[in-house]
């Protein structure tokens, strides 16, 4: 059954390419950074990063360093920004519910400083808890 979780999971759904997305929206733009942030295996970030860029999650820009070949840096497009509050909720939930790390990752509202919660919201605007969600799948 393709339904648009199975669909997005085929696009992002590893640990490599949420990792990437999480560095590339922190603005860790080149690769050698990627590398050492993510801990990825070299071939494996090289894979996930022409993934990205062929799904228009990532877009590239050339650069060139004195006396240096031209390189490319990568940075988020529309659709991976888009993944900014997954990974807010991902990691909400990880702190809740998976091993306890030496780290939170935050994010702030640049407004008033105060944290930003990941929560489920009708189309009406009322914010709503998981039991009152009906999940439904089937045909457009």
């Amino acid at each position: 059954m393709t339904d648009p979780l199975a669909a997005a999971l085929s696009l992002v759904g590893d640990r490599w390419t949420f990792l990437v997305v999480r560095e590339l929206g922190l603005g860790e733009d080149r690769f050698e950074g990627l590398l050492s942030r993510t801990g990825a295996p070299r071939a494996v970030l090289a894979r996930r990063l022409r993934d990205l860029i062929e799904h228009g999650l990532v877009a590239t820009h050339d650069y060139q360093e004195p006396r240096r070949r031209t390189r490319q840096r990568y940075v988020l497009s529309e659709a991976g920004r888009a993944l900014k509050p997954v990974l807010a909720a991902l990691s909400a939930w990880g702190q809740d519910h998976a091993e306890p790390t030496s780290h939170r990752y935050t994010e702030r509202h640049r407004g008033c400083g105060g944290l930003v919660l990941p929560r489920l919201a009708c189309e009406c605007g009322a914010l709503v808890d998981v039991p009152d969600v009906l999940t439904q799948i089937g045909a457009a």
